[in-house]
C-alpha cells in the first residue's frame, strides 16, 4: 500500500462492486473490467467524465463534498464508507497531515492500570484490551481461556488468517474475517503512511490470499459489537455477545467485552470453561480448613 493515491483506489475498488444493473443501466455486452464504467459514474453523478478522470488519477485535489455525495450514491456507500471517502477528500487538501504513530508506540500502547483490575475482576466475562492495529496487549484468565491467541503481544487479525486453530475455533470465520479487513481500513483511514499499519498489511498481504483479495475490495466497517460463534475444543459451541468499547485518553485502544445470554447454554458452558481455568487456591484453602 503506497498510499500516493487513497482516493482514486478507493473509488477504483468500490466502483468495481457496482453492476450496471444495480443502477439502472444495461447489463449485457462485454466489459473489460468488472463493475461501472469511469463514464457512467460521471454521468450518474452529474459530473464530467473528465472531471471524474482527474479525480481518479489524484490530478483534482479540492473535490466538493456535494461532488463526493453525488458518487457515494452512485457508488451505493452505505453511511460509514460515504464518511470515510470524505475523510480522504479532506485529508489530501488539509495543510498539515496528522502526526506519525511511528515513535511512539511504548507511551501509546499503555494500558491504565485500572482497567487490568477491572478485567482481571470480572471471573464470568472474557476481556481483553487491543491497539488500533489488533494487537492484543491484556487479556483476563477467562479470555485466554477462550483462546490462546488473546494473549499480550499477539496480533489478532494475523492470527485469525493464518492460525489453523483459530479458524477452527471460529464457526463464523467468512464474516469475521470480512469484518476484520473492514475495521482495520477505517481506523486506517487516509493515514497509509503509517510504517506499522504498511508492515501488517504487507506482511498478511503476501501470507494470506484472503487477507489481500479483501482488503482490495476497500469495504469500510466502524468496530461495533457482534456475536462470536465458536466451537471450543474443551466445551464445545458457544455464542458469546462481544461489545467493543473505546478508551478514552489513549491512541485507539479498544476493550472487548464477551458475555453470553442469561441462561443460555453458552452461559453454562462459558462458567465450566471458567471452573476449568480457575486457580486451584480454592481447593487449596478448603484443606486448610478441614485440617
Amino acid at each position: 500500500m503506497d498510499g500516493t493515491n487513497a482516493l482514486g483506489e478507493f473509488l477504483r475498488a468500490r466502483r468495481a462492486q457496482v453492476r450496471p444493473e444495480d443502477v439502472g443501466l444495461p447489463g449485457s455486452g462485454l466489459r473489460r473490467v468488472p463493475g461501472l464504467r469511469r463514464e457512467e459514474v460521471a454521468m450518474l453523478s452529474g459530473i464530467s467524465s473528465d472531471y471524474y478522470l482527474r479525480l481518479e488519477q489524484g490530478r483534482d485535489r479540492n473535490p466538493s463534498a456535494q461532488v463526493l455525495q453525488a458518487i457515494a450514491r452512485v457508488l451505493r456507500l452505505d453511511a460509514d464508507a460515504t464518511s470515510y471517502l470524505l475523510g480522504l477528500a479532506q485529508d489530501r487538501t488539509a495543510d498539515v497531515r496528522r502526526p506519525s504513530h511511528a515513535g511512539s508506540a511504548h507511551h501509546r500502547d499503555q494500558v491504565p492500570p485500572s482497567l487490568l483490575q477491572l478485567i482481571d475482576g470480572w471471573p464470568r466475562n472474557p476481556a481483553y484490551l487491543q491497539n488500533r492495529y489488533t494487537d492484543c496487549l491484556a487479556a483476563n484468565a477467562l479470555a485466554t481461556a477462550l483462546t490462546p491467541n488473546y494473549t499480550p503481544g499477539v496480533n489478532l487479525l494475523r492470527a485469525v488468517f493464518l492460525d489453523p486453530a483459530e479458524r477452527a475455533l471460529r464457526r463464523d470465520w467468512d464474516d469475521l474475517t470480512e469484518e476484520g479487513v473492514a475495521t482495520l481500513r477505517a481506523y486506517a483511514g487516509p493515514d497509509t503512511d503509517d510504517p506499522r499499519l504498511r508492515d501488517l498489511v504487507g506482511d498478511l498481504s503476501l501470507r494470506s490470499e484472503r487477507f489481500s483479495i479483501l482488503w482490495a475490495r476497500h469495504d469500510v466497517r466502524p468496530r461495533r459489537g457482534r456475536v462470536s460463534h465458536l466451537s471450543h475444543p474443551q466445551v464445545g459451541d458457544l455464542d458469546l455477545h462481544s461489545d467493543k468499547l473505546s478508551v478514552d485518553g489513549t491512541d485507539g485502544l479498544t476493550l472487548v467485552v464477551f458475555h453470553a445470554e442469561p441462561g443460555s447454554r453458552s452461559a453454562e458452558l462459558l462458567d465450566i470453561l471458567g471452573s476449568l481455568t480457575a486457580p486451584h487456591s480454592d481447593a487449596r484453602q478448603e484443606r486448610v480448613e478441614e485440617e
